[in-house]
């Protein structure tokens, strides 16, 4: 398992994008539009390569949850060789469920569980 990434919500996803690009000089490496509707834009730092994913949802959307500053934390991703089987064991070892491929809002391929404080853990 590797920590990939972070992503966190955001508002306003054009404004998030000039000011992580234009003042903290990140760089896009892609973006997206997910079947329910949200946008993402992945950003890497060129001297460390970390990453950030920006991740804004419709207001309709159920995980446009009311936007409280500080508590944008939308998901920390893992990359992992198997998502599948990566969940089963996180689950078998008592980590709760937040989101399947099968799920209404679910990625094909991706599964979310939930750390002890419910923060979300993308394995894809």
């Amino acid at each position: 398992m590797g920590l990939r990434y972070t992503g966190v919500r955001v508002t306003d996803l054009e404004r998030s994008r000039r000011f992580y690009v234009e003042l903290l000089g990140l760089k896009p490496v892609g973006s997206g539009t997910a079947h329910h509707g949200g946008r993402w834009l992945l950003l890497q730092d060129p001297r460390t390569r970390q990453r950030l994913e920006l991740n804004w949802y419709p207001p309709s959307h159920p995980f446009a949850t009311r936007y409280v500053p500080g508590e944008g934390l939308d998901h920390i991703g893992f990359r992992v060789p198997d998502a599948a089987a990566a969940y089963r064991r996180l689950r078998a070892k008592g980590a709760r469920a937040a989101l399947t491929p099968t799920d209404r809002h679910g990625v094909r391929g991706v599964y979310y569980v939930l750390d002890p404080d419910g923060n979300w853990i993308e394995l894809f």
